[in-house]
């Protein structure tokens, strides 16, 4: 189940918020194609639906590009990532509608719709939480306060791979993770900046 993108429903506000063009299919057979040196296609597949097959994926490549410089951007300030994983990438309208509103914290309009946009961590360590990038002896949104100020560095030498980047702390379901988009104007939540 895919659900109606916003565009579907209503004349979407800019070109960027339109109806994807089209889906990359993925099987249980081709998920783990690589599509970068630190990502696969599974990485990027919405979270619900576990024994569907085959299921779709919107994902633009500017994405990845941005996810891969900032990894070799944290590289180059001695933090060394082998392994950025995808919280939450592509969504289905569907599965974001049912986090919209204050009790889901998902935008109607979330750009994981439209392929462009991914939560992230960085956990060299697999313990399924962010590391302790910065370390100051703790793991909380600082941390994601640096992937973000990656993301900003690598903006500023590549402006096609514009974008939005939120921090967001831990919370009981989760530790803190970046929210790295390439919409295409820069954007910033939760950074103080």
């Amino acid at each position: 189940r895919m659900g109606f993108w916003p565009g579907e429903k209503r004349s979407p506000r800019s070109s960027a918020y339109e109806t994807p063009e089209g889906f990359i299919e993925v099987t249980r057979e081709n998920q783990d194609t690589p599509i970068s040196e630190h990502f696969r296609l599974r990485d990027f597949l919405t979270k619900d639906q576990s024994d569907v097959w085959p299921k779709y994926l919107v994902l633009r490549e500017e994405l990845v590009d941005k996810l891969e410089l900032i990894i070799d951007e944290l590289g180059t300030r001695g933090i060394k990532v082998r392994r950025m994983v995808v919280m939450s990438g592509f969504r289905t309208p569907q599965y974001n509608q049912q986090g919209v509103g204050r009790r889901g914290g998902r935008a109607k309009d979330s750009r994981h719709q439209f392929g462009d946009a991914a939560d992230v961590f960085v956990d060299n360590n697999g313990d399924g939480r962010m590391d302790d990038l910065n370390r100051d002896g703790r793991v909380n949104a600082k941390d994601a306060q640096i992937i973000i100020d990656a993301a900003s560095r690598v903006e500023a030498r590549h402006p096609s791979l514009l974008g939005g980047a939120g921090r967001y702390k831990a919370t009981r379901a989760h530790g803190p993770f970046a929210h790295i988009d390439v919409r295409g104007t820069r954007a910033r939540w939760g950074t103080g900046g």
